[in-house]
């Protein structure tokens, strides 16, 4: 029997695009990194795979109760997935990470704990990553990537592409969507008032498949991304403390 909305506390949000090989394994990790220590779902976005996620998916669904599963019927990009992922989850705490396999499932519980502890002032906690194992060139472009962020932003964090995160989930749900949104959460995060926190986290190589994102299709809409939310931070105003006036 599937669990209850009253017994989610954190909602485990994994968007995927043909990791059908990365599924069962990537499963197993996160339910020995969790079970016994929180109340959890897992949600599976499949955006719009042409391999055998789908079936994959269908498979471990019967083995695990705690597992959900939405599907793309084409694909949307990493931030639509997250976003159908948070929008159907359960749990007030959502946990991001990579279906791939470079994210170790082993520091969600780092993440959520530093979440909940932090009280309600941290909106968000990202994974910082350490010891990157992608190649020299990706790890140049995000070395730039990232210097010109933070300069512009001014958010406080050296890596916004990591996916392990952990937020609130109507706090995510309150912000301005956009195409990439998940790149620039740190300052969106700031930009509603709430802090950041930080956890080191060791990347590892994906467990098996090839990259789906590049860098020479993303770069002029990153900078344009860049550039809208700075104008997006630079707009906002503080929200008005608002008092009711009563009839006498």
């Amino acid at each position: 029997m599937p669990i209850s909305d009253t017994e989610v506390a954190v909602s485990i949000v994994v968007p995927v695009r043909n990791e059908a090989d990365n599924i069962a394994l990537l499963i197993a990790e996160i339910a020995a990194a969790l079970d016994g220590r929180f109340a959890y779902e897992i949600i599976y976005v499949n955006d719009g795979s042409t391999d055998a996620t789908a079936e994959r998916l269908a498979a471990a669904m019967k083995q695990r109760a705690n597992l959900r599963r939405i599907d793309h019927a084409h694909s949307t990009g990493q931030s639509a997935a997250i976003r159908s992922g948070v929008r159907l989850a359960r749990g007030a705490i959502v946990a991001t990470l990579d279906g791939d396999g470079q994210n170790n499932p082993a520091f969600l519980p780092d993440l959520i704990a530093a979440i909940t502890s932090g009280g309600e002032r941290i909106g968000l906690v990202a994974g910082q990553r350490v010891g990157r194992k992608d190649t020299g060139f990706k790890k140049f472009q995000s070395r730039v990537a990232n210097a010109v962020r933070k300069a512009i932003l001014k958010d406080g964090t050296r890596d916004t592409g990591c996916g392990l995160k952990a937020f609130r989930r109507e706090v995510f749900l309150m912000m301005p969507y956009f195409d990439g949104l998940h790149r620039f959460l740190p300052a969106l995060m700031r930009r509603e008032g709430y802090e950041i926190a930080h956890v080191d986290v060791i990347d590892r190589p994906r467990h098996s498949g090839v990259s789906n994102y590049g860098f020479f299709d993303r770069l002029w809409i990153g900078i344009m991304d860049l550039f809208g939310v700075w104008w997006l931070i630079r707009r906002k105003k503080p929200t008005p403390v608002a008092t009711e006036v009563r009839r006498c």
